[in-house]
């Protein structure tokens, strides 16, 4: 999977624990994913900032985003989490998952694509309904 073009913005701290993601994950048998290295492109080109700086409207981990499916018009929300906490029956996406790492850092309006088996699925972030910085939230 290619990341998304879109210039990017993460936290100090949400740089640091997926880099941690990342280490622990390629330590493991079978840890040259081509899902972690796109992560790792995705740290590496991102603009860092502390936490307290973030603007509200990126999405950062555990940020809950409404989205819109630019082909269907289909409406959307899940959560960019951490793979041990992801669900997506529940909308809570893994940070690894091709959405998860399309949306991290974008800003609402950002349009971010991927391939899928069936087609390239293309979403528009409509808005951030939660991110946990916006509300005080630096542990999330």
């Amino acid at each position: 999977m290619a990341p998304h073009s879109n210039p990017i913005v993460i936290t100090e701290f949400d740089r640091d624990r997926l880099a941690r993601l990342v280490e622990a994950l390629r330590a493991r048998p079978g840890g040259d994913s081509p899902d972690l290295e796109a992560l790792e492109i995705e740290i590496e080109r991102a603009d860092v900032v502390k936490p307290g700086d973030i603007p509200p409207n990126v999405v950062t981990m555990n940020s809950k985003v409404e989205l819109v499916d630019l082909d269907t018009q289909e409406r959307l929300c899940v959560t960019v989490v951490f793979p041990g906490t992801a669900d997506v029956k529940s909308g809570r996406i893994s940070v690894l998952a091709p959405m998860g790492l399309a949306l991290l850092g974008c800003r609402e309006a950002d349009e971010v694509e991927w391939p899928t088996p069936s087609r390239t699925r293309r979403l528009r972030v409509e808005r951030i309904v939660y991110q946990p910085e916006a509300s005080g939230r630096f542990d999330l």
